[in-house]
């Protein structure tokens, strides 16, 4: 059992059900990231959408854990806690088993990613013209997004989910990914890191779903700002995305 603690909105089925816009659920998964976890609930929980915002913690080693606890007993949200480090799509499916919302949606626990596009994100999905829709740094051409080995690996990513899937996506390595919760929870997913991303763009692919991407702000960060991706789960990604189209 995960420890917990939480302040969950009450909320009765009936009242649930008769919600509108549908409700949200924001999934944090958050490592190390203590310097800037407080910011990003309390901008997230500025977002004027009806949302529940549930965050785990996935062994953070700098005292995050510490800092998510004393937050939980002042902020409406749901905490979880990894006792170790499992990973980002760890992370993310703890925080689904979790999740009321009709809707939701990825949050990384940095501020690279602007929790105020959450309206035109969710949109297509309220009116019912897509079952998942990605928020596509590409897509928006004022974002600072510099020509590193990191930009190198989302244009080759593309290209190999665009190739072995029939997409026409510009960002597949984006944190924004919203969804249906009911198709999200019908995919099998056994991702534990990074390839979270790949995994799911690919299982959504197979399943016949439409992509939609809308063009998002973004806030770059570099590695010796608290950047953790590297070139191993660049090439988990490129392992992943070839595993979906070759097996069930």
């Amino acid at each position: 059992m995960l420890p917990l603690a939480s302040r969950r909105p009450s909320a009765t089925p009936t009242a649930r059900q008769a919600r509108l816009p549908p409700l949200l659920s924001v999934l944090i998964p958050v490592y190390n990231e203590r310097a800037t976890l407080e910011r990003l609930l309390q901008r997230v929980l500025a977002v004027a959408v009806d949302k529940e915002v549930i965050v785990v913690d996935d062994g953070s080693r700098d005292g995050t854990g510490a800092v998510l606890r004393e937050l939980a007993t002042r902020l409406p949200i749901l905490a979880f806690f990894h006792p170790a480090n499992r990973g980002k799509g760890a992370a993310i499916r703890t925080a689904l088993a979790e999740a009321r919302g009709d809707i939701v949606i990825i949050q990384d626990a940095d501020l690279e990613y602007d929790p105020e596009e959450y309206p035109r994100l969710i949109e297509p999905i309220v009116r019912g013209e897509t079952n998942v829709v990605y928020g596509s740094r590409y897509l928006a051409h004022n974002n600072p997004l510099p020509f590193t080995h990191f930009k190198l690996a989302v244009l080759a990513l593309n290209a190999l989910a665009n190739l072995l899937y029939g997409l026409h996506i510009t960002d597949e390595a984006t944190c924004y990914k919203v969804f249906r919760t009911s198709l999200l929870r019908s995919l099998p997913l056994r991702c534990e890191r990074f390839e979270f991303c790949p995994e799911v763009t690919a299982l959504v692919a197979k399943r016949g779903e439409r992509i939609l991407e809308i063009p998002i702000r973004y806030h770059y960060r570099t590695r010796a700002e608290g950047k953790k991706i590297g070139w191993r789960d660049g090439f988990q990604a490129f392992l992943t995305l070839l595993r979906c189209r070759f097996t069930d």
